[in-house]
């Protein structure tokens, strides 16, 4: 049985080891100055926009201290979900690296609204507070829900009327797109998002995000940023022609439909299991829209299962645990998954 701890537990896509083999023959011009990454600026095009510019970097933190670097001054301030990956799980990176203040908002459902916004969209102009500059959003949130292109394009419209731009924190977008079913462009550039992290490691790469540029007015020095920041690869050929192969055509779509619907089988097992007085004690936190499910169990119960099968969890306090599904989860493997968690609560 795989763990259901994360998808970055997951191999790479052979179609993207393929596409790793092939671009590894002859000489290539160093530093993205290769015919990959030529390539891969008319990928980014045909999928957000003409406007549209990428920039490869090595990882997702990478992608975002990049974007918001060159999105603000290191005197500004980010405004975001208290459970943002930016906050939580990037030790500081925004703050420490790019110089910027965050701003965290709690949420109950790890999603930002124009409201929850304005709790920290204020002190414009006092000079004994950082200075709100940026709102970010994640699609999918830390929490699996997904925000619809309306609650997009309200967040995106309030911030820039008070003077600030907006990050899309992207990791898994393409699991929110393939919720919503929607292209990656109406849930990004349509919606009035500036500047994006775009995830591929969560989707099937050996390694590599980007930053895609989607409003050029609203950053300054990138190419320097992302050299400062040390995530500007000398062989970019390898990083571009993965985000080649998973976005110039619907591998992305794939990968990413598939691991929802394998996070909805577990959860549809589940629900019928409580539904049936089988799984006592088990309750969700979170509704199940892309590839993760969220749920409590008993005291003890988590640890049991982790004799079989690792996950992680997410708040112990309340007996919160995340289970995560991946393009390459079988139904088999949920299903004996789903047995076990019945199976261990029923003992």
């Amino acid at each position: 049985m795989r763990d259901f701890a994360s998808d970055n537990y997951a191999g790479v896509h052979p179609e993207i080891m393929d596409a790793l083999v092939s671009a590894n023959i002859d000489h290539q011009i160093s530093y993205g100055d290769d015919e990959y990454t030529a390539r891969l600026q008319q990928v980014a095009a045909n999928n957000f926009g003409d406007h549209a510019k990428i920039y490869p970097v090595f990882n997702g933190t990478g992608a975002n201290v990049t974007a918001l670097q060159a999105m603000a001054p290191n005197r500004g301030a980010v405004i975001c979900a208290q459970t943002a990956h930016i906050h939580v799980d990037e030790a500081g990176a925004p703050e420490h690296v790019a110089g910027l203040k965050l701003l965290p908002v709690p949420t109950p459902d790890g999603k930002l609204t124009p409201e929850l916004i304005d709790r920290e969209a204020w002190g414009f102009g006092d000079v004994h507070r950082a200075q709100p500059r940026i709102v970010s959003v994640s699609q999918s949130s830390e929490l699996g829900t997904v925000y619809t292109a309306d609650e997009l394009r309200g967040i995106t419209e309030h911030a820039h009327s008070l003077g600030m731009t907006v990050h899309l924190d992207g990791a898994r977008l393409a699991n929110a797109a393939a919720s919503l079913g929607t292209t990656l462009r109406e849930i990004s550039t349509d919606v009035g998002v500036d500047v994006l992290s775009l995830g591929g490691t969560k989707n099937g790469l050996m390694f590599g995000e980007a930053v895609v540029v989607l409003n050029p007015d609203t950053v300054s020095g990138l190419d320097f940023v992302r050299k400062m920041n040390t995530q500007l690869a000398s062989k970019m050929r390898f990083l571009s022609a993965q985000l080649i192969a998973l976005f110039d055509g619907d591998l992305w779509m794939r990968n990413a439909t598939h691991a929802n619907a394998m996070a909805a089988r577990l959860r549809a097992r589940l629900d019928a299991a409580i539904a049936a007085g089988q799984a006592p004690g088990l309750a969700f936190t979170q509704s199940t829209q892309v590839n993760s499910v969220f749920a409590t169990l008993p005291a003890g119960v988590a640890d049991l299962l982790r004799e079989q099968v690792r996950f992680y969890d997410w708040n112990a306090a309340i007996g919160e645990v995340r289970w995560m599904t991946a393009f390459d989860t079988n139904e088999d493997e949920v299903d004996a998954f789903a047995d076990l968690v019945i199976q261990t609560l029923s003992a």
